[in-house]
């Protein structure tokens, strides 16, 4: 797991305002307290009070601010302490109190967190989908939850070899002799990469998608997908000329080994509402048939070298994103999960904040970072 990109906390509809007590969030194997100020705005918050270590998201907001539900403390937006109620009305509260605030943005119905110390002009962008604001689009919302490594998800969007034997409905079962994947060309963004390739695939099972696609009979399928920093993939399916569909996952890591994703899937044709269920249906049968293939998975980690897998051409993007994995690895971005796992009872870490590069004395403990290799960089071209 890595810090210093994107993860989605929760649906926006998740925060209302109002609201009396903040919502607890898992990310990267750490606690979150999030809830919206009186203006509206989203706040995150490390969840790990500074004084005896009571849990904020199980407090209360008071105005702006969140309240610890065990000696009151109290902690604004970014994350200073504001009361103090054992030192009285007039207390002057140490600097070192604060704990590590994370900035936020709202964005495809959808609340994204920061999690690094990265400054403004330095952070990865949250993935563009234009799309989704088009009036010739019409986008569903789905949350799945898998007991999985994120990365072997994420890889498994980057792997075209699979829909062949995974989905009977985007391909054949193997059955025909003629199977082959073609040659993929890789095209490189500075956050990721992906590609988009034919395949030779049936029609539609639906008679209205089927219908709406233009296509009867079997036909060739452009398809692709890619990534964008370590958690988020995108997946365009050309059916025709006339009906494309257009996804984009974001894995957030509850942990190492518990992947949520909130993904938002796109269709340019049948936009009625009344067909949202069935493309829902159709995209959480897909999805089905993933989970299970994934789960299973031995190690359910991604190994750390290749050598312990044999790739193929068709892994041909899964090895590029391991690269950028390994990049953002030796810019020291990689959280120490077994240093973390062994100091659970006895240390709450916390996720590094921008704050942190100004201000150098904190109570609670950076989350332990594999050493990087070579001076941090934006990321590899």
């Amino acid at each position: 797991m890595y810090i210093n990109f994107w993860y989605v906390a929760c649906q926006s509809s998740e925060l209302t305002f109002g609201a009396q007590k903040p919502l607890k969030v898992m990310m990267l194997g750490h606690n979150f307290a999030l809830w919206r100020d009186t203006k509206g705005d989203i706040q995150c918050v490390s969840n790990t009070c500074t004084h005896r270590s009571g849990a904020l998201a199980d407090g209360r907001i008071r105005g702006d601010c969140v309240e610890c539900p065990y000696h009151g403390w109290t902690f604004n937006g970014k994350g200073s302490c504001v009361r103090l109620p054992s030192l009285g009305p007039d207390a002057k509260i140490p600097a070192r109190t604060r704990v590590d605030a994370y900035p936020v943005e709202e964005r495809y119905g959808l609340v994204h967190v920061f999690l690094g110390d990265l400054s403004e002009e330095e952070r990865p962008p949250i993935i563009a989908a234009p799309e989704y604001d088009d009036p010739e689009w019409r986008f569903i919302p789905f949350i799945l939850e898998w007991k999985i490594d994120y990365k072997r998800s994420v890889e498994n969007t980057l792997d075209p070899a699979h829909n062949e034997f995974t989905h009977p409905t985007h391909g054949f079962l193997g059955s025909r002799e003629d199977y082959a994947v073609d040659e993929i060309t890789l095209e490189d963004t500075e956050w990721g990469t992906g590609f988009m390739n034919a395949m030779k695939s049936p029609p539609l099972p639906q008679r209205e998608m089927r219908e709406g696609s233009g296509r009867d009979g079997d036909g060739i399928t452009y398809a692709g997908s890619g990534n964008h920093g370590p958690n988020v993939t995108w997946t365009y399916i050309h059916i025709s000329d006339q009906a494309w569909f257009h996804g984009f996952a974001f894995h957030t890591p509850v942990h190492e080994k518990l992947d949520r994703v909130y993904g938002i899937f796109g269709r340019n044709f049948m936009q009625d509402p009344k067909y949202d269920k069935t493309f829902e249906d159709r995209s959480l049968y897909v999805a089905e048939q993933d989970r299970y293939v994934l789960e299973p998975m031995d190690p359910i980690r991604t190994p750390r070298s290749n050598a312990h897998e044999f790739l193929v051409p068709a892994d041909k993007a899964i090895a590029r994103y391991r690269e950028f994995c390994q990049t953002w690895e030796d810019n020291g971005w990689r959280l120490d999960v077994n240093r973390i796992r062994a100091d659970q009872d006895e240390i709450a870490y916390a996720i590094p904040s921008p704050a942190r590069r100004q201000a150098k004395s904190w109570v609670l403990p950076a989350a332990p970072l594999l050493k990087a290799r070579k001076p941090a960089i934006k990321a590899v071209g």
